[in-house]
């Protein structure tokens, strides 16, 4: 008989607790980040910051009954693209999918068939896709990924940065630098943070197809769009700016946690008709 979990954090079960499981409604989060170089302002782990912060600031928004559990953050992750920076961490694509994929196979063999994974990094997004369909066919699991700045925040904490900001400042702008200064204020250099330009926007007047960031899309290096390592003002952030999208961010994962819960296991169809 399923009952009330005892931590919301999957190490801190006993091996025990799993005969409990509700599994229709039973959400694993595996949380995704980095560890990559975000320009001469802001520290390595930026992203497993984000990830960790939003969660823990959404949990207690749940329901006390949730049934959501939260797996250990995978902190090193796919980043090519920073590699000429020093101190980036990087692995294989492969590599990287086929964790994410076998973790997902061992929460699934506990009895757990729901799983959210929860991203703070842009450069492993399309990983997100390739691991979800990987174990929708070998776990026959419930998955859903999803990178934390496709919450829908609404439109007064969208508002808080411009729409260049929005569209070019892509990595250790005014939007990361402001959720670090939310988030630990000592980790941030302002004196380095400046407003990071990038050839994408360059690129955007000259080349109206290639540059509309829709229609095609580079195989990018962060140097290729600025050589510092950074994109976005950075020095334009502020910690309340970081702190409303901090709310709103976690506010709509408890959300979200919430319909993944109650979506019924029979989404999924075993078989197409004949």
């Amino acid at each position: 008989m399923a009952r009330a979990l005892p931590s919301r954090f999957w190490g801190d079960l006993k091996t025990t607790d799993f005969e409990h499981i509700d599994a229709a409604k039973t959400v694993a989060v595996l949380p995704v980040g980095a560890t990559e170089q975000h320009g001469p302002h802001l520290p390595l782990r930026v992203d497993q910051l984000l990830v960790d912060t939003i969660l823990a600031a959404a949990l207690p928004q749940l329901p006390a009954d949730a049934p959501v559990l939260v797996l250990p953050t995978q902190a090193v992750g796919y980043s090519p693209e920073h590699s000429r920076f020093a101190g980036t961490l990087t692995l294989p694509a492969s590599a990287v999918i086929d964790t994410w994929v076998h973790i997902g196979e061992c929460v699934a063999a506990a009895g757990v068939k729901k799983l959210l994974l929860f991203n703070a990094h842009g450069g492993q997004v399309s990983l997100l896709d390739i691991a979800a369909r990987e174990l929708r066919t070998r776990a026959n699991m419930v998955v859903y990924g999803c990178s934390w700045w496709n919450l829908p925040l609404g439109a007064e904490v969208e508002g808080l940065f411009t729409a260049d900001e929005h569209r070019f400042g892509v990595h250790a702008g005014e939007i990361e630098t402001s959720l670090l200064l939310a988030i630990e204020a000592g980790l941030v250099d302002m004196k380095a943070a400046m407003n990071f330009g990038s050839t994408s926007r360059d690129r955007s007047a000259q080349y109206p197809i290639l540059g509309n960031g829709k229609s095609a899309k580079l195989g990018w290096h962060m140097q290729d769009y600025n050589p510092q390592g950074a994109a976005g003002n950075a020095a334009a952030a502020t910690a309340d700016k970081g702190r409303r999208v901090l709310d709103a961010a976690a506010q709509q994962l408890a959300l979200l946690l919430q319909e993944l819960s109650a979506l019924p296991l029979s989404t999924l169809v075993d078989r197409p008709a004949k």
